[in-house]
C-alpha cells in the first residue's frame, strides 16, 4: 500500500515529529473523516508499505530526520508559488528559506524524488497571465537541477475556499489564456530540464510538451523503488485524476499555513479544536482515542509482485548518491 503525507495537511512542515513517532511505533490511527467514530489502524511497516508520498509547502523540518526514512520509494511533492501574502499568509515571508530547503533536499535525496507543484493557477488584477509567465520562468530556473518534474493545475472551486478568496475576485484562466500559459510553462520547463504535467485536469495540452499527470504516481514510485508495483486508480477522486489508491494518514483542518486556496481548510475554529489537541506522541494525529471510538484494523498488504524491475539498475544508484535513506 502507497501512504500519503498528505493530501489533508503538511506533515513534513507541521508534524513530522508526530509522523517519525508513528513510523518508530509501526502504525498510526486515523479516523474517518465521514464518520469520526471510525479509527483504523494503518500499519507503517516495510511489509505493509510500498512507499510514502509526501505533500508539503516547506520540507525544512523534515531535514534532520531524513535518514529516520525507511528504505523504501518515497518523494516530495512541493508546492512552490510566487503568490504573495494576500493568498499564502503564513508562507511569504519565507519563500527564499524554503527555496534554500528544496535544493537541500534535493542534493540529499536526489533530483528524482522531487516534484514542484505550481498550483493552483488563478487570476486575479495582481496576478495576471504575464505575472504567471515571468513567476513560473523564475521559480523554474531557480530550481534547475534540482527536480525535474512539475506538476500544474488550475483554480477549483470548493466551497469554504470559495469564501476566503471572494475579496480577491479570483478566476480561472480562460481557454485562451490557459493555452498562452501552458506554451511558457511547456517552454520554461524544457529549458530548465523539466516536464510538466496537469494535475486532474482533462484538457489535452500535449501539443505544448505538457501530460496528463498524476500526484500518487506508480510509475515513479517503481523507478525509485526499482520494483514493479500492482495497484489501482483511486476511485475517491475527481474522474480526471490519475492516482492510484493510497492511504491518508492525515487530518483536515489542521495546517496553520492559512493558504486561502486550501480545500482541506474548514474553518478557523476547527483549525483552532485540532491545532490545540496535537499531541505527538498520540497515535492519532490533532487527536486521542476516545471510549466511544471504534478501532479496526486497516487491510493492507505489499502491492510488489517480487520481481526486480528494469528500473533496478536506477535505484542502486539512487541508494548509492543517497546514502542512508
Amino acid at each position: 500500500m502507497i501512504i500519503s503525507a498528505s493530501r489533508r495537511t503538511d506533515l513534513p512542515a507541521y508534524y513530522s515529529r508526530w509522523f517519525f513517532a508513528r513510523l518508530r511505533e509501526g502504525y498510526a490511527l486515523v479516523r474517518n473523516p465521514v464518520n469520526p467514530r471510525q479509527v483504523s489502524r494503518v500499519s507503517l511497516s516495510p511489509q505493509a508499505v510500498d512507499g510514502f508520498v509526501f505533500w508539503t509547502k516547506n520540507p525544512g523540518p523534515m531535514l534532520p530526520d531524513l535518514d529516520q526514512l525507511p528504505d523504501c520509494p518515497y518523494y516530495f511533492q512541493i508546492t512552490l508559488t510566487p503568490y504573495g501574502p494576500d493568498v499564502e499568509p503564513q508562507l511569504f515571508p519565507k519563500k527564499q528559506e524554503i527555496l534554500s530547503a528544496i535544493c537541500q533536499l534535493s542534493r540529499r535525496i536526489g533530483p528524482e524524488r522531487i516534484v514542484w507543484r505550481y498550483d493552483p493557477v488563478f487570476l486575479t488584477g495582481n496576478y495576471s497571465v504575464d505575472f504567471h509567465k515571468k513567476a513560473f520562468a523564475q521559480l523554474a530556473r531557480a530550481l534547475r537541477g534540482r527536480s525535474f518534474r512539475c506538476i500544474i493545475s488550475f483554480l477549483d472551486w470548493y466551497g469554504p475556499m470559495e469564501r476566503r478568496m471572494a475579496p480577491l475576485s479570483p478566476r480561472p484562466p480562460e481557454e485562451a489564456e490557459m493555452l498562452e500559459l501552458t506554451a511558457a510553462f511547456g517552454q520554461a520547463a524544457r529549458e530548465n530540464g523539466m516536464r510538466v504535467n496537469t494535475c486532474a485536469e482533462a484538457a489535452d495540452l500535449s501539443s505544448y510538451g505538457i501530460g496528463h499527470g498524476c500526484c500518487i504516481d506508480q510509475a515513479l514510485l517503481e523507478q525509485i523503488g526499482g520494483r514493479p508495483l500492482s495497484l489501482k486508480k483511486d476511485r475517491g477522486q475527481r474522474p480526471a485524476c490519475g492516482c492510484v489508491q493510497s492511504v491518508d494518514i492525515g487530518v483536515y483542518d489542521s495546517c496553520p499555513a492559512g493558504c486561502l486556496y486550501c480545500y482541506a481548510d474548514h474553518g478557523a475554529g476547527r483549525l483552532r479544536k485540532n491545532l490545540a489537541a496535537y499531541d505527538p506522541l498520540s497515535p492519532l494525529l490533532c487527536s486521542s482515542l476516545r471510549p466511544e471510538d471504534t478501532v479496526r484494523d486497516r487491510r493492507m498488504g505489499s502491492n510488489q509482485n517480487g520481481q526486480l524491475s528494469l528500473f533496478a539498475k536506477n535505484s542502486v544508484n539512487l541508494k548509492g548518491r543517497e546514502g542512508k535513506v
